[in-house]
């Protein structure tokens, strides 16, 4: 049985399709992890929902930025924005079935000596007390008051966490910080505007996996979300969002011995965002 770990697929189903077949996946015998952003901007969201949906147990996704979108998106909190390519997820005749099943994804995923979460974790939150965390989410998420969550989730404050956080502020901020972050201050705020190159963020500012003392470095964090950063391989970093739908690569990861796989991926989505 192998491990594998896959970067953001953000609508990419033929580059995805093409990878399992590099890495020979056998759904009977393997299993795969994808960071989140299964859908948006690529040609083929509802491809890609349908394709990992199928493979049950054998996959775990964890929610991002893009998926959270097109939940807020499909009840009616947020309107479509130009860029999006999810009308066909939208007009699909098992629509239901699949937003119900993607709500239900968890926001980080805690196994051995790796967590996935699709962008990052603030420094001073252990990968235990990140878990925790992000279970609270979800149990809103997938509870009877989900629509009111999402209709409370966007927004940049705050952009410190505390533990004294309650209500939609510390629901917003763990959100935030889970499937938003790029780079933080040393103390912990969050910088959600930044999307460059780690070489362009502003003064002050951190990779957030850069700040000295990160408590989750206990685990090897496995993430995407940041496709500016690239393909990262760390000891403790595995970062794969390799631009597939700004026309780069779609990596994969065999966690067991790091072996990478990385397909070419047609054309260009345009501009990070």
């Amino acid at each position: 049985m192998a491990l594998y770990a896959i970067g953001d697929l953000q609508g990419c189903l033929e580059p995805l399709e093409r990878l399992l077949d590099e890495i020979a996946f056998d759904p009977a015998r393997d299993r795969a992890w994808f960071t989140g952003d299964l859908v948006n901007r690529g040609p083929d969201s509802l491809g890609c929902l349908r394709l990992v949906k199928s493979l049950g147990e054998r996959a775990v996704t964890v929610l991002g930025n893009h998926d959270l979108h097109l939940l807020c998106v499909a009840e009616g909190i947020e309107k479509p924005r130009p860029r999006d390519t999810l009308d066909a997820v939208l007009a699909a005749p098992d629509r239901d079935e699949l937003l119900d099943w993607l709500r239900r994804r968890p926001l980080m995923h805690v196994e051995g000596a790796y967590a996935m979460v699709h962008a990052g974790l603030l420094p001073r939150w252990s990968v235990t007390k990140a878990r925790a965390l992000a279970g609270e989410v979800e149990a809103v998420l997938q509870g009877t008051g989900w629509r009111r969550f999402l209709s409370h989730l966007y927004g940049n404050h705050p952009e410190r966490w505390d533990d004294g956080l309650a209500g939609d502020d510390r629901l917003r901020a763990i959100v935030n910080a889970m499937t938003r972050l790029r780079v933080c201050t040393r103390e912990g705020d969050m910088d959600l505007a930044f999307k460059g190159e780690p070489g362009e963020r502003p003064a002050h500012r951190l990779p957030w996996f850069e700040v000295p003392g990160r408590e989750s470095a206990t685990h090897t964090i496995v993430c995407g979300h940041w496709s500016a950063l690239g393909l990262r391989v760390q000891p403790k970093l595995v970062a794969l969002d390799s631009g597939c739908v700004w026309g780069r690569t779609l990596t994969a990861i065999r966690l067991g011995d790091r072996r990478l796989w990385e397909v070419p991926c047609p054309g260009s989505a345009g501009r990070e965002g």
